[in-house]
């Protein structure tokens, strides 16, 4: 029997260690299609209170823009992020375990010789699957963060900026998903869809380091010696914890990650990630990295949770594990 590659725990069908398994980006689809769902509402405010202008508080930005735009507007932009969101997750959370796994297995040839994980292990399992999203996960992050943001009322004070668009009026940038990526390839060019990659890299290596290493080891110290997996209840709490965690502390990358992408919807004033760090300091203060932690951190734990939950529970489906407990 294998080790699972989220958790350590011993599996009823698992692989040989070592080996390649397809099922982790099977199951890593499902959990990203569940953490859509559950966290993109949340998702939107938190792009329009990083990106956006005019909200005091979290319940601001959520009354304003259910008045402007009714419930529907918290889910602007969720059509791409669903088809997409899911397959970049499920590369991710591939690419995570069985690098992990590989690892483990390199380090320790038996695999009842060794620990089910080890923490450099996870450290190296996590940075590579933080590279990987970036690639990936740049262009999904900059077509759902324009969708979310076109609404916004286009801001005529930014003094010295030169429109991209004349006079659009009340009409959105973007008829949807489509042709918000045609009209960026045609005006930026394919590196215009990798805006805001640098910032997605400094926040998304170090954050999925804090988002699989606390779940690994909250999930071990939760899960009674005796079971054989975690119960939905312990990776549920788990997940939960660890995407709080994550999206906490990632806040100030996603802060200026969010701007980046959301610069060049009607017009450019960010030369790259320093001198919108620079921009924005001198414009908001300190306060400016840390707008949105909040709704980073509760949307984190109910999204993460979803997440994870669909993982373990569609890895158990899929193998046929069971969490059994010794009498």
């Amino acid at each position: 029997m294998g080790t699972d590659p989220a958790t350590g725990k011993r599996g009823a069908a698992a692989g040989a260690m070592g080996n390649f398994q397809l099922e982790d980006f099977v199951a890593g689809w499902i959990g990203g299609a569940a953490s859509v769902i559950v966290g993109h509402p949340l998702d939107t405010v938190k792009a329009r209170l990083q990106a956006g202008s005019g909200y005091g508080s979290t319940l601001s930005c959520i009354r304003t823009v259910y008045r402007r735009e009714s419930v529907f507007g918290f889910f602007k932009g969720m059509s791409f992020p669903l088809a997409s969101i899911a397959v970049y997750n499920s590369v991710v959370f591939g690419v995570f375990s069985n690098t992990q796994r590989f690892l483990s297995h390199h380090r320790c040839r038996e695999p009842e010789a060794g620990p089910p994980h080890v923490l450099s292990d996870l450290l190296l399992a996590s940075m590579v699957a933080g590279v990987v999203s970036v690639g990936l996960g740049a262009p999904v992050d900059l077509i759902k963060i324009r969708l979310q943001m076109q609404t916004e009322p286009f801001q005529e004070a930014n003094l010295g900026l030169k429109p991209r668009v004349a006079a659009l009026g009340e009409q959105p940038a973007y008829q949807g998903p489509v042709h918000c990526f045609a009209t960026i390839v045609r005006t930026e060019g394919l590196a215009g869809l990798y805006r805001g990659a640098s910032a997605m890299l400094l926040r998304d290596v170090p954050g999925y380091c804090l988002y699989f290493i606390p779940y690994v080891f909250l999930s071990d110290w939760i899960t009674p010696e005796a079971c054989t997996g975690p119960s939905p209840c312990a990776v549920w709490l788990a997940g939960g914890v660890a995407g709080a965690i994550s999206w906490g502390t990632a806040t100030p990358m996603d802060v200026m990650k969010s701007r980046l992408q959301a610069d060049g919807v009607y017009v450019n004033k960010y030369r790259g990630v320093l001198d919108c760090i620079s921009q924005s300091y001198q414009k908001e203060g300190l306060k400016v990295f840390f707008r949105g932690i909040t709704v980073n951190a509760v949307r984190g734990f109910p999204m993460s949770a979803a997440m994870f939950l669909g993982y373990e529970l569609s890895l158990q489906a899929i193998r046929g594990d069971r969490v059994v407990t010794s009498p």
